[in-house]
């Protein structure tokens, strides 16, 4: 691939370089600060051969490219010949650091990354919620039974204490202490505090009322005192000498928040949660069709402009208080309508090409992933993706029309997800899903589309399916035919997690390739193959390494670290050094990092997932360094 030619194309189509403030790249993408979004043209961006994806986080508008990244990057800053100083940075920093988020950005950031990690024990409890309930509604469980009591136990326990849970997970993300956030959801629910506010007597506290709340399942309530929290805890932190900041930070951190919390934070945190939940009940309640047609007709455009993370809270407020909630069904059936708009392509296309890839990602759309379907086909196309909101809002109607509801939370929005509705209205719900299908993949094949040529079509897919590896090619010349299936070790000792709990989606999404994330409990990274490091990031969040049979990896410490400018790393090996499984390559101070305000959660994926057949799970949960992580078969 001519890489000059590539970078005048992205030149071109982020809208010249009078559009672009800012460029900097990390290990996969270049990222632009443009003056104007709008004067780029994602879509062709997106359909130009050796661009993975577009995509804008914080205002930030990130063209992923691959292990490519330096070299289109320096090829694009030749090309900016009349670039002021400043207008570009050979660092990898982050050019977000120079203009703010907006503060909605930073809210629905804030949300996505607290509830984000803590989806899998909801879907866990709430899976096993649904359980129960067959199980009794089919006669085969007593409501009585010790049995019952336990598995009742196991699936309310992460709603009833999930104050505790959101308020860990939401410190973390503040970049404050993890446990003090924990003691604070501890601290009102406890069952003194519980019984007190409860037994309908005026309470106070230092002559200040206690207005009475229900804490247990609460959400909004947490949040806001563990924002304050961090406020807090920073500023004792900031003032007191090092050898008491053990004692007098936490203590202070404490005394404050809790107090605050019952007397003020928490009534207006629940009566905020409330109202919300009620909001949107009696909407789907009184207003027949019309709440479903708007919610449904409108969902897809909430996902990509990342406005539904701001219903996560409502959804989880909904389950645990009332018992169920309707936008998860009107969440299942616009993917399905995109699904349903994919394979409406797939009808009509006359492009050999294009009907494959079509028809593969109207099949992960239907699974619940949409974005590949989403960015690679409908909004490529522009009418399928406006025929898959006429689906959503068709069948968002029909499924407010009869109150469609779910019952737990678990799953994708997608097929897998079907137990979240079965109940009552189950029967409706996949009636509603069906419209949404028949309705976007009909309204597809009616409207039309412009057909691309089989040229384009074929760069397009080809960009969609794989990373582009041109940089080493030569030196994988020879190996090309040698792929073996091949185990992975852990390069770092931690929790294993799916990548779909990495807070970014070009790794949730496995837009940059397979594999598994690891959340460190030590600053050290390791091989985790016999090969050879072909790339080393400036900043040093990311290395890039080749096995000697082949797998092309990327092992990126911690999400946004490239902001970090190279501050708390240590690589210990430079681009070619030849390692085997176990050669330290990297420290950093994961403390440092947390401290910072960033997550540490780090994915090790394959990068050239294209030439392997699948990926097997080594089966562990926790992992040391030079343990089986998976394996990629042949």
């Amino acid at each position: 691939m001519d890489k000059t030619a590539l970078s005048k194309d992205i030149l071109k189509l982020v809208g010249g370089e009078e559009n672009i403030e800012q460029v900097t790249h990390c290990m996969t993408r270049l990222r632009f600060n443009l003056n104007d979004n709008k004067k780029a043209d994602k879509a062709a961006l997106q359909k130009t051969d050796g661009v993975m994806g577009v995509m804008i986080n914080g205002g930030q508008f990130q063209v992923i490219i691959g292990n490519d990244v330096p070299v289109v990057y320096n090829e694009l800053v030749k090309n900016m010949k009349g670039a002021p100083e400043g207008k570009v940075s050979s660092s990898s920093a982050d050019a977000g650091d120079k203009k703010k988020k907006s503060v909605l950005s930073s809210i629905l950031d804030f949300i996505s990354g607290s509830f984000t990690p803590i989806l899998p024990a909801i879907t866990g409890a709430g899976m096993i919620k649904g359980i129960i309930a067959l199980l009794v509604a089919l006669g085969w469980m007593g409501s009585t039974s010790s049995t019952y009591v336990i598995l009742s136990a196991i699936g309310d326990g992460a709603f009833y204490f999930l104050p505790i849970i959101l308020a860990v997970s939401a410190a973390r993300k503040l970049g404050s202490n993890m446990y003090i956030g924990a003691a604070i959801g501890a601290a009102i629910l406890h069952p003194t505090i519980t019984t007190l506010l409860g037994a309908g007597e005026p309470v106070t506290f230092a002559s200040l009322p206690v207005v009475a709340a229900t804490y247990s399942s609460s959400v909004i309530p947490i949040i806001i005192a563990v924002w304050l929290a961090s406020y807090v805890e920073k500023a004792v932190d900031k003032v007191t000498h090092a050898s008491l900041k053990l004692i007098i930070v936490p203590t202070v951190t404490l005394l404050v928040i809790v107090p605050l919390t019952l007397i003020a934070v928490g009534p207006i945190g629940v009566i905020v949660g409330n109202g919300l939940t009620d909001g949107i009940s009696w909407l789907f309640d009184n207003t027949g069709l019309f709440a479903g047609l708007l919610l449904g007709g409108t969902m897809s455009l909430l996902i990509i402009t990342g406005m539904h993370y701001a219903l996560i809270p409502i959804m989880i407020g909904s389950i645990a208080t009332l018992g169920y909630d309707y936008m998860i069904p009107i969440m299942m059936v616009a993917n399905f309508a995109q699904a349903g708009a994919t394979f409406g392509v797939y009808l009509k296309t006359k492009n050999s090409k294009l009907k494959p890839l079509a028809l593969s990602t109207s099949v992960t759309a239907m699974m619940g992933i949409t974005e590949p379907a989403m960015y690679g086909v409908n909004m490529r196309f522009k009418k399928p993706f406006i025929a898959a909101l006429i689906g959503g809002a068709a069948g968002g109607a029909f499924l407010s029309l009869f109150k469609v509801k779910a019952y737990v939370i678990g799953g994708l929005a997608g097929l897998s997800g079907i137990p979240m509705v079965l109940g009552a209205t189950f029967v409706y719900s996949l009636i509603g899903f069906a419209i949404g299908i028949v309705v976007a993949a009909v309204a597809t094949y009616i409207m039309g589309f412009e057909d691309e040529p089989e040229a384009a079509a074929a760069a397009a897919s080809a960009a969609t399916a794989s990373v582009n590896s041109a940089v080493i090619a030569d030196a994988l010349e020879a190996e090309a035919a040698l792929k073996v299936t091949e185990d992975i070790y852990s390069p770092i000792t931690g929790e294993v997690k799916p990548l779909s709990e990495v807070n970014d989606p070009a790794f949730s999404e496995e837009i940059m390739g397979k594999g598994f994330a690891i959340q460190p409990s030590e600053g050290r990274v390791v091989s985790p193959v016999n090969g050879t490091v072909f790339s080393l990031s400036k900043s040093g969040h990311a290395i890039g390494l080749v096995s000697d049979n082949g797998a092309e990896m990327l092992i990126h410490i911690g999400i946004d670290t490239v902001k970090l400018k190279g501050l708390h790393f240590s690589p210990k090996v430079t681009a070619g050094t030849k390692v085997s499984v176990g050669d330290l390559l990297m420290e950093f101070d994961r403390a440092e990092i947390e401290k910072a305000g960033y997550s540490t959660i780090t994915p090790v994926i394959i990068t050239n997932i294209a030439e392997y057949s699948s990926i097997k799970p080594g089966g562990r949960t926790a992992v040391k360094e030079q343990e089986l992580l998976y394996t990629v078969q042949a």
